[in-house]
């Protein structure tokens, strides 16, 4: 069952040249989830890279804030249409943490805690497009946004920015996660409106 915050519906659409098609701008943030929100403790923590050789890349809590961290000054766009503008993140680059994996593979499957799954291709990743943020505007991200880390893809609907992230594993084919196989678009370009099949 969703989780839907107020600020979801019946706001009016905007022409701004700063929002994608079809988006009106929030000063909130709302919150949507696809299940209920997961404990994780810290001290059980970990984010892994799983490779199509089975080799595993891990760090736990304390090994990736020892990674260095990146502000990140972004805007985020919902695929319910609400867009937030000048948001500040920081976190750590997958840049960094893919640096030393051997993959040639050109997708990647991410996974959570809670379940949740979510598929892109791997360059949506690299070039510093992606971060395993850890705070919002200066505060350790709130376990309803996400907390204490999550996936962040700001050139994609924020859908593809997972929360509760655990892990990613790398796949050969661009396969469905869970809101792509519920209808979600395969790849969620706000400014393409992929938001449906």
């Amino acid at each position: 069952m969703a989780v839907i915050s107020r600020g979801f519906f019946g706001r009016k659409r905007e022409e701004n040249p700063e929002l994608p098609p079809g988006q009106y701008l929030t000063e909130d943030f709302p919150v949507l989830s696809a299940g209920p929100t997961p404990v994780v403790d810290l001290a059980d923590w970990t984010f892994s890279i799983q490779t199509e050789s089975g080799e595993v890349h891990a760090w736990n809590w304390e090994q990736l804030n020892a990674l260095p961290q990146e502000d990140i000054h972004t805007d985020i766009h919902c695929v319910t249409r609400w867009s937030k503008l000048g948001t500040t993140w920081s976190g750590v680059s997958l840049d960094t943490l893919f640096a030393g994996v051997d993959t040639t593979n050109a997708y990647v499957m991410v996974h959570s805690y809670g379940g949740y799954t979510t598929n892109m291709p791997l360059a949506d990743l690299m070039d510093g497009k992606a971060w395993i943020a850890t705070s919002f505007e200066g505060e350790p991200l709130d376990p309803e946004h996400g907390g204490p880390a999550r996936l962040l893809v700001p050139h994609l609907y924020f859908w593809k920015s997972a929360k509760w992230v655990h892990g990613l594993r790398m796949v050969a084919t661009d396969d469905p996660g869970f809101w792509e196989q519920n209808g979600y678009h395969i790849y969620g370009d706000p400014w393409l409106e992929q938001r449906y099949w």
